[in-house]
């Protein structure tokens, strides 16, 4: 769990920082720093509404039955994988493009007034953390209770984003941004992999989906989801001692069909070092 929680982590959490120091950075180079609090305005509004829907669909899910908490967490998993899957293609996209887009954004936003400024940042950031909180619950639900890993993960994960960020934004630090989101992309196809298996599972169990008892494979008894390799197996890909045939052709189906697309699918433009973007 900590180890694909904090990916996530750092990659929502870079992507978010990004959008903040390109902001922050286009307006002192531009000298309008009279705008910087209008910025934060908006980050700060984006950091409360992910943390106040992340709280709003944790405690819906408290009065449900067994079966409507599988069901709903489910559809939460199915959500997280569809928004992982266009967040890894968006993002390696634009990687080239997204620091002029968002001083064009800005440009236009100083010309209307701060409440721009205010809902550039918010939406900026918000649409990260949004995704990040649908993602948050879909682990802990993953993970079960009585377990701090994916909240852990997740921390370290925003931590050292916001410290890549910073040290970039500063330039003590140069790397390729088209690589750094093709890697961790490709490594993310395979969370998003176990999220989705896991998420039919859940629906499997909240009697949506049909299958629960037809098993693709049971290693409960050679590879056990307590022991050390298991619990790697399901930290990193979400592994399941007990599989169904919906799960595992989902899982395969998943990887065989989004890895290649990722990984051959044409570029727009050739990436250029982060430092430059921030």
């Amino acid at each position: 769990m900590l180890v694909n929680n904090g990916l996530i982590g750092l990659r929502e959490g870079l992507e978010a920082a990004l959008v903040v120091s390109i902001l922050v950075a286009f307006l002192v180079k531009t000298d309008r720093r009279a705008a910087l609090p209008f910025v934060w305005v908006g980050v700060g509004l984006a950091v409360a509404l992910s943390i106040g829907f992340g709280a709003l669909i944790t405690f819906t899910t408290a009065s449900m039955s067994f079966q409507q908490q599988e069901a709903f967490g489910g559809g939460m998993s199915i959500l997280a994988v569809a928004f992982v899957t266009a967040m890894i293609f968006w993002m390696r996209s634009t990687a080239r493009t997204i620091s002029a887009d968002l001083r064009g954004r800005m440009t236009e936003a100083l010309k209307v007034g701060p409440f721009a400024v205010v809902l550039l940042a918010l939406v900026s950031v918000g649409r990260e953390g949004l995704e990040t909180a649908v993602f948050f619950y879909s682990s802990v639900q993953s993970a079960g209770g009585g377990t701090t890993e994916p909240l852990i993960g997740f921390l370290i994960g925003i931590a050292i984003a916001v410290a890549l960020a910073y040290l970039l934004y500063r330039g003590a630090v140069r790397f390729d941004l088209g690589k750094f989101f093709t890697i961790t992309g490709a490594l993310l196809v395979f969370v998003a992999a176990g999220v989705l298996a896991y998420g039919l599972h859940d629906l499997q169990e909240g009697g949506v989906l049909p299958g629960l008892t037809t098993l693709a494979f049971d290693l409960s008894g050679s590879v056990p989801e307590d022991s050390w390799y298991g619990a790697l197996l399901k930290g990193i890909f979400n592994y399941s001692a007990r599989t169904t045939v919906l799960q595992a052709v989902a899982w395969l189906g998943y990887v065989a069909i989004v890895l290649p697309l990722f990984l051959i699918r044409p570029r727009r433009s050739q990436p250029t070092p982060v430092a430059a973007a921030a």
